[in-house]
């Protein structure tokens, strides 16, 4: 398991700071070796205009069993078209 922290501003909702977190996670997954992820939960809070999120994943070299499994390449891979940051 590994458990992500991230801010950010100027996000218009949760999922833009729950899709930065999940990109983080897919990138940090490539960088271990491994292939896939999959999403546990994640809280999101709203301070100032400060928005943070806590997100936790499994990561794995095979698909895990769940909904909410990622591929990590893939997922890296759509994030940098998106422009959203990557570990």
């Amino acid at each position: 398991m590994v458990q992500f922290n991230v801010a950010m501003t100027k996000a218009l909702s949760n999922q833009d700071v729950s899709d930065y977190a999940e990109c983080a996670a897919a990138q940090y997954t490539l960088i271990r070796g491994y292939g896939f992820a999959r999403h546990v939960r994640t809280n999101v809070t709203e301070e100032g205009g400060i928005w943070r999120a806590d997100a936790v994943y499994t990561i794995s070299p095979s698909l895990p069993k769940g909904l909410k499994t990622i591929d990590a390449e893939v997922t890296a891979f759509q994030c940098a078209e998106r422009g959203i940051p990557t570990v």
